[in-house]
Formats: C-alpha cells, structure tokens, sequence
C-alpha cells in the first residue's frame, strides 16, 4: 500500500504481464521490467519532486492470476532497479578510477612540461622560437589536465543522480488496482 506522502507512479495496464518482458525466459516471480514499462516508470519519477518517497499504483483492466500479485510486482521492481542502482554504482566507481589514473598522467605531464619549459629558458638562447614553445608546452600541461578536471567536476553528477532515483525506485512501495477496486 502506498504510503501516506509517497509520490504515486501510476502505471495503466491491460493486464499485469505488460509490465514485464515479454521475451524473458525466467518464471514469472523472477520476471524482468518490460523495456517500455521501465521507461515510463523512471520518465514519471524523474517529473516527481527529487527528494519524495514514491509509490507505483498500476491500474490493470484484467485481473492476474497470480495471488500473489503485489508481492511479485514488488520483487521485481525491487530486483531490477536495485541491479540498476549496483550497475550505476560500478559505472560511478570506474569513471572515478579513470580520473585518478588521469589525474596521474596529467600530473606527470605538467612537471614534465613545466620542467622542460624552464629548462629550454636556461640552455637556450632566447628567440621568438623558444618563447613559442614554452607557451606551447604550458597550453599541453593545461590541457593534459582538461579530462579530469572534467571528471572530477562535471562527469559524476549524472551518475550520482541515476544512483539516487534507482535506490528511490527500488524502495517504493506498491499497490495493484484492478478496474476501479483497489486490492494489495
């Protein structure tokens, strides 16, 4: 049953197997979302306020005959978005990976760049030439330093953001309407 404050997720449907994949070979209990049904769902989550509970009232014209309709819808739900959240997760912890080993040859890279800048102003007679190529060398450094900044900055967000709407998918609580009756 829906919770007093949850945010409804109201999900109209033929009958109950249109939320679930068709082409799933798995028994019904362990049914994967319906591509479309997993669009919708997350479409309408993301419209709801960011920080609200949610709760999914799929109204179905046919009744199930599964019993045990609510708790099959739950375990799936649950499932499929708590997979996506651990997949988000995954995604999150390798782009931050990536961007410390960026970090790293970036780094290398500045104070081997910085080092030959300043080398080439002690060795080397001052020209149009050299003073061209310590700018150049200081434009690499900066640059070699472009992708994690972008990383570190701007990348996680979207991912984190994934994270938090899957974990509030995976929570909500369910509720099945059958043509105009209410029942869990």
């Amino acid at each position: 049953m829906p919770t007093a404050f949850a945010q409804p997720i109201q999900v109209p449907v033929e009958n109950l197997e249109q939320v679930f994949n068709s082409v799933d070979p798995a028994p019904f209990h362990k049914r994967d979302l319906d591509p479309d049904a997993e669009s919708f769902i997350i479409d309408w989550a993301k419209d709801l306020p960011r920080h609200a509970s949610l709760s999914l009232v799929a109204h179905v014209d046919q009744p199930s005959p599964d019993a045990n309709a609510v708790e099959t819808l739950r375990q799936s739900v649950q499932r499929h978005f708590g997979a996506r959240l651990q997949s988000a997760a995954r995604q999150l912890r390798a782009l931050f990976r990536r961007g410390w080993i960026s970090l790293a040859i970036g780094l290398v890279f500045l104070a081997a760049s910085l080092a030959v800048g300043e080398l080439l102003a002690m060795l080397a007679h001052p020209s149009r030439f050299t003073e061209i190529l310590r700018e150049s060398l200081s434009i690499g450094c900066w640059v070699a330093m472009w992708r994690p900044l972008e990383i570190f900055l701007y990348d996680w967000w979207p991912i984190r953001a994934d994270m938090r709407l899957f974990g509030r998918l995976s929570a909500m609580s369910f509720e099945i309407r059958y043509a105009g009756e209410s029942r869990n």
